[in-house]
């Protein structure tokens, strides 16, 4: 909003919402259509007259209320044509509740001591999806906070995961949400710890050398407990008012509340909302909900579909996070495998950082959960590991699991296998290899809640993580490390899989084995051979091309006994390639490769 022009006895103070100074609270709230608006409170005892905001420019009201101060409970009382509205604030940082009353919070009284953490590399990041709801719950019928959630960060630690993607934690109405229906995008949910938890939160990770992405939902709010929707009494067409559209442009699979992104107002309540979580809350990176419909109204690519402002207002956003933080990470959940999503806005595209990657998940689940070998299209599995958009393998995320993978009907992964019981050969053999493609195919990999414990069913918001699964899985847990361990080049003998390049020295579909060749540099302790055999036969004496003669060193079996008691151990053993053309390549090794197995081979020299 442009600076009024004020005499100069008046001081302008900048910020929505309620802003704390150093000479009290100023408040500002956008009504157009409203007559009259004041804010009524703690500090006031609620008298709707006792402090009245000035009418300012383009419909903005605003005023300083100087016995007013952090922690303060507040409302805006509106005046309108359509009767006299108690609201809460929309820009509110805290809540009591989603359908209580707004709390002064000063995001300047929170101590970062030392904020000096610098997110790692994208082609570095290993990404642990959560849900601070479930993910540490320590009493039956509560929901899990930050605090809780904080308790597990030196487990991530161990694992190798530095990186944590939040479901969100905007406030929503109850105590239990997957989290994707915000009720007030700027307050952060009371059941989790508000705020100060969020903070502490990230501090703590950080301190932990994790990076803190959160989940933002900007294609709806709501739809319940939502003060905004009709917020100064006006709307059109029975529609949401200011802040939506009030056509046929508000229509979403969840409700007729698609924010109005032709509006500036609404623009930058979007905008300042997502700068907000970077500069505030040093949260690393933003992954956003449901990317079709905000650049479509039916996400069906139809052009007369469009929303254009939508599109513009993605870019503005993510132009502005990556020149406010240049490794920050901008992720989009499209699922449609676009270019344009991850394309530069200069070059007309959104501008995100990576997207989540359909093609991959959906490919290569498919390939796993299969029942019969015979079925598996190992020529699909091979192109969902060589895809990538705009000639970056790390603008995308491959997971096989996430709370959208793992719910609506599907389950784990190893349930789905099993149907019934996951602690059986097959689900695990067959889940730990779509692990292993996750965690060595070029792209951000990401490993959802649960996934190393071996969790079944599927994904609710009132069924907690079992953490005794950590012991009785622990081998199979230890399988994910000693993977990210790898993915992580910690022992500096598998820096390929941190590379952009990947070859299929053999996608074999009658044997049912992938071959694959990832580096960056190449050559020793860079090169990295993973075979993926997706059948049930033991192969023995199995020739494959090898980039380089020599001994390569078995860095991993996922066959190995230790991840499981169940698990054969054959194989396991380094191995010797020779020189003589084979598979295009001027080398070739003999391998035993167990069934359903992921081995991993580089070179010390």
């Amino acid at each position: 909003m442009e600076n009024l022009q004020a005499d100069e006895t008046v001081q302008y103070y900048e910020g929505m919402g309620a802003t704390c100074h150093s000479d009290g609270v100023y408040y500002r709230v956008w009504a157009p259509h409203a007559e009259s608006v004041s804010v009524i409170g703690t500090f006031n005892d609620w008298k709707e007259d006792a402090n009245v905001l000035q009418h300012e420019e383009h419909g903005f009201w605003g005023a300083l209320v100087e016995n007013s101060k952090e922690g303060d409970e507040y409302k805006f009382l509106l005046k309108t044509p359509a009767g006299t509205l108690h609201r809460n604030d929309p820009y509110a940082l805290k809540m009591t509740n989603s359908s209580g009353n707004c709390i002064v919070y000063n995001h300047a009284s929170f101590n970062w001591e030392d904020s000096s953490f610098n997110m790692p590399g994208w082609h570095e990041l290993v990404v642990y999806e959560l849900h601070i709801g479930t993910f540490h719950v320590k009493e039956a019928g509560q929901v899990g906070n930050f605090y809780t959630a904080i308790e597990k960060l030196d487990y991530l630690q161990s694992m190798g995961f530095n990186a944590v993607e939040l479901m969100p934690c905007s406030e929503f109405p109850g105590s239990m949400s997957w989290g994707y229906n915000p009720a007030n995008p700027f307050a952060i949910e009371s059941d989790y710890g508000g705020p100060e938890g969020l903070k502490l939160f990230v501090k703590e990770a950080h301190s932990r050398g994790i990076a803190v992405i959160l989940d933002v939902v900007y294609n709806h709010f709501g739809p319940s407990d939502l003060d905004i929707w009709q917020f100064d009494g006006w709307s059109e067409n029975d529609g949401g008012g200011i802040y939506f559209y009030n056509d046929w442009r508000a229509e979403t699979p969840w409700g007729s509340t698609r924010p109005d992104y032709g509006r500036n107002e609404v623009r930058s309540y979007i905008h300042d909302n997502a700068m907000m979580w970077l500069k505030e809350y040093h949260v690393d990176g933003l992954r956003m909900d449901m990317v079709p419909y905000i650049r479509n109204v039916k996400a069906d690519g139809n052009p007369g579909n469009d929303i254009p402002e939508g599109i513009s207002l993605m870019q503005w956003i993510n132009k502005d996070v990556r020149e406010y933080c240049p490794n920050c990470i901008t992720i989009a959940e499209d699922m449609h495998s676009l270019d344009f999503i991850t394309g530069t806005v200069e070059n007309g595209g959104l501008g995100y950082g990576s997207q989540w990657d359909a093609r991959f998940v959906h490919t290569v689940r498919d390939a796993i959960i299969t029942a019969n070998d015979q079925d598996r299209d190992i020529n699909g599995v091979a192109e969902a590991i060589t895809s990538r958009y705009n000639m970056d393998s790390f603008q995308r995320i491959i997971y096989t699991e996430s709370h959208d993978e793992v719910a609506n009907g599907q389950a784990r992964v190893a349930e789905e296998i099993a149907d019934g019981d996951v602690n059986n050969w097959y689900s695990k053999k067959r889940a730990a290899l779509g692990v292993a493609l996750v965690l060595t195919s070029p792209g951000i990999p990401m490993i959802f809640q649960g996934q190393p414990l071996l969790e079944d069913k599927w994904f609710s918001d009132n069924d907690p993580i079992d953490w005794s699964r950590l012991e009785k899985f622990s081998g199979f847990a230890n399988l994910h490390r000693d993977m990210i361990h790898l993915r992580r080049n910690w022992f500096g003998v598998t820096g390929g899989l941190q590379g952009q390049n990947v070859e299929i020295v053999r996608a074999d579909n009658d044997k049912k084995v992938i071959v694959m060749h990832r580096w960056n540099e190449g050559g020793p302790k860079d090169s990295v051979i993973v075979v993926l055999n997706f059948s049930i036969e033991t192969l023995s004496d199995f020739k494959v091309g090898f980039p380089r003669a020599g001994k390569w060193h078995l860095r991993l079996s996922s066959d190995n006994e230790q991840y499981d008691s169940e698990f054969s151990n054959v194989g396991v053993h380094d191995v010797d390639a020779w020189e003589g053309e084979y598979d295009n390549h001027p080398a070739f090794a003999s391998l035993q490769i167990p069934p359903y197995t992921a081995l991993i081979f580089s070179q010390e020299e």
